[in-house]
């Protein structure tokens, strides 16, 4: 049997466990594991040979510090309040337009998911703040869910991002280039939700009333309030890109000044529990993930597949356009059926080699990782607003208990044709990803 047809059926198997909800750890664990045992003849002291390194090999890599780090800072911000801060800056500035709140909503997630790399905590988080406003001033209930629930979405793109620095370690590239890329897509993303949010009001202006006009003595204390968090920001990226630390000092160095903002923004010794807790039950979920792909991985490496399928797509005389979407494809139904860090660890094994190996507009080795990572990264987050899964969209309308999960759904679709046509841009013009990483070289 050849390693294609034996990837073909470990991925089938696998997509039945998660279907009956097994936990997309131990569903990726288990099929590896029964793959390796296969592929060795039925030996299973040579698994579990295997096995007696596996998770150390994983686990002490000190990159991975990087994770429970930048989760630790999410959590700070979410207990110590910053959210609202965060919230009440950018709304004195645009909240007494039309849709203003809405697109206040937006740039506070893009400045929470600054400081903690996470989509699904961005979500919720903002969604508790953001959505009361919404709907006191009116907003209907499609167009105020569905902005949460895409600008939820900014929580991986604007770095710190989890799935990027996974994607880093599994692809060996560097954490600090990967942020730095992220940078312009991520702000075109936050600007493209808002546009959308401007189209909708026009046609609908009942959809997103304006709201009361702020002095400018609240905006500027809004500002200064707000500044410290956008120091923290400075320092992991410019700290991480510009060579004065490593990506874990500075992410330690954001946790310790989240932690310090948040205890003098009022949090006590319960945020401080709730935020190890928090940090410690996300570490453990992520990682478990990390050891189930691993074993996956491992099984798939021993099958063959990559190489025979990068080998194959290579002599398919196929265009790398053409495979390009053909993967992007792939990543959006994969988004329907599991989460953002499974596709990462499951896919790029598989589609790294395959991209690589084909030539995208002249792109360097290194120019082509970093924008495959990117692209990677846009269309995994589509993933959490995509039906029928969509965890952003049922963490948004669990909190919106009077919308429908229907109109939830519908709101989200503008904002998807938004990140359809972000995808095309960034695909044909690579340099947009591209641009600060050869301007700061």
């Amino acid at each position: 049997m050849s390693g294609i047809a034996i990837g073909s059926i470990m991925f089938a198997i696998m997509l039945s466990l998660m279907i009956i909800r097994v936990p997309i750890g131990i569903a990726m664990f288990m099929v590896g594991a029964g793959a390796y045992v296969y592929l060795t003849g039925g030996n299973v002291g040579t698994l579990l040979n295997s096995l007696k390194n596996l998770a150390y090999a994983r686990l002490s890599n000190y990159d991975l510090v990087v994770i429970p780090l930048f989760m630790l800072m999410g959590q700070f911000a979410t207990h110590g309040g910053l959210s609202r801060l965060l919230f009440r800056f950018v709304e004195t500035f645009l909240g007494h337009r039309k849709g203003g709140v809405a697109m206040a909503a937006i740039g506070a997630c893009a400045g929470f998911g600054a400081i903690c790399g996470s989509s699904l905590a961005t979500a919720a988080t903002m969604g508790q703040v953001a959505l009361p406003e919404l709907r006191r001033y009116g907003y209907s209930g499609s167009l105020a869910t569905g902005a949460l629930a895409a600008g939820g979405t900014l929580g991986i793109m604007i770095p710190p991002s989890v799935p990027l620095v996974i994607y880093a370690i599994l692809t060996q590239e560097s954490i600090g280039k990967l942020f730095v890329a992220a940078f312009i897509p991520g702000i075109i993303a936050m600007l493209g939700y808002m546009l959308v949010v401007r189209i909708i009001v026009t046609l609908k202006p009942a959809a997103g009333p304006a709201g009361p006009r702020f002095p400018w003595s609240e905006r500027l204390k809004s500002s200064l309030q707000v500044f410290p968090v956008l120091v923290v920001f400075l320092v992991v990226i410019v700290g991480i890109y510009g060579g004065w630390a490593n990506p874990t000092e500075a992410a330690a160095i954001g946790a310790a000044a989240c932690g310090g903002l948040a205890v003098i923004g009022g949090m006590r010794a319960k945020g401080l529990t709730d935020s190890a807790l928090g940090t410690a039950q996300a570490t453990a979920m992520i990682f478990l993930v990390l050891l189930g792909a691993d074993m996956l991985n491992t099984a798939l490496a021993l099958s063959q597949m990559p190489v025979e399928l990068a080998t194959w797509v290579k002599d398919s005389g196929l265009s790398p356009l053409l495979v390009m979407f053909m993967i992007l494809a792939i990543y959006i139904f994969l988004g329907c059926v599991m989460d953002a860090l499974a596709m990462i660890l499951l896919t790029i094994p598989i589609f790294y080699p395959m991209v690589m190996g084909l030539d995208y507009f002249g792109l360097s080795q290194v120019d082509k990782s970093i924008w495959f990572g990117i692209l990677a990264l846009m269309v995994v987050e589509i993933g959490l607003v995509h039906p029928p899964v969509g965890m952003n969209v049922y963490i948004i309308n669990r909190l919106a208990k009077d919308v429908p999960l229907t109109e939830t759904f519908k709101g989200v679709v503008p904002f998807l044709l938004s990140d359809f046509v972000r995808i095309v841009l960034l695909v044909f013009f690579p340099i947009i990803s591209l641009y600060l990483v050869h301007t700061f070289k």
